[in-house]
């Protein structure tokens, strides 16, 4: 297969992909709720990018107001991939975080907080000890208004990077990017037996605070029990939704 690990594909250089979606779970595995459910008037979503999706959909997951979460490929060019052919780096996708949640229990701000501290948004193509463009920073949001708003905390946060001495942001932000589910095994992968307790997010530690159009509905007991201080530190949490 034809990619670079580091640089993205041109679209007419991506795999052809496929017509037909990669088959997938149905349910989440540790809230219950269905992957593909139609959205309701109370529930919005978006889709993140923090490198390695098994431990950033367990950061996620966990969240008070988060209906559910699906991890799959976005930003690319090649239809239905598959897990193999998006390493190639032959698809041009990155690994993404699909959350839903319920807008009267969470706010998108909330979830803009965990993204921006669940890992570090200025190694480009990077995260950790995992090296290519699957791995790249996103976030990718259906309407203009989540745009804005991801806009403006990756403004402050940049602010906030800056003063901590720390580099640029690479995170890609758009709307309108189809999201592909990944295969079965992926999905809710940490919470199943067996599985190898991997996580290559490095937070930098710096926590962001409010910025226009922020309105955090998450007291600071939720936040609690992610310590940024510690690398990989969802692995160390418990499976279950945090209770506020």
């Amino acid at each position: 297969m034809a990619g670079s690990k580091t640089r993205l594909v041109s679209p007419e250089a991506a795999l052809p992909g496929r017509s037909t979606p990669i088959p997938t779970s149905e349910r989440h595995a540790v809230l219950g709720t269905a992957l593909k459910a139609p959205l309701s008037t109370s529930q919005q979503e978006a889709l993140f990018g923090c490198g390695c999706f098994w431990g950033a959909e367990k950061g996620f997951w966990r969240l008070p107001g988060v209906i559910t979460t699906a991890v799959g490929y976005a930003g690319g060019f090649t239809p239905n991939p598959t897990y193999d052919e998006v390493c190639s780096g032959a698809t041009g996708h990155t690994e993404v975080v699909r959350v839903v949640w319920d807008v009267n229990a969470v706010d998108f701000s909330d979830l803009l907080k965990l993204f921006w501290e669940c890992h570090d948004p200025t190694q480009g193509m990077a995260q950790g000890n995992d090296t290519g463009t699957q791995y790249r920073s996103a976030i990718y949001v259906p309407e203009p208004a989540l745009l804005a708003q991801a806009e403006a905390s990756r403004d402050r946060y940049q602010a906030l990077l800056t003063a901590a001495g720390r580099g640029a942001i690479t995170t890609e932000l758009a709307s309108g990017m189809p999201f592909f589910f990944a295969e079965a095994y992926h999905q809710q992968y940490l919470a199943k037996p067996g599985s190898r307790p991997y996580c290559s997010a490095r937070p930098s530690g710096v926590l962001l605070d409010a910025f226009p159009g922020s309105a955090y509905q998450l007291p600071a007991s939720v936040w609690s029990h992610y310590d940024w201080s510690i690398e990989h530190c969802v692995l160390r949490g418990e499976n279950s939704p945090i209770q506020p």
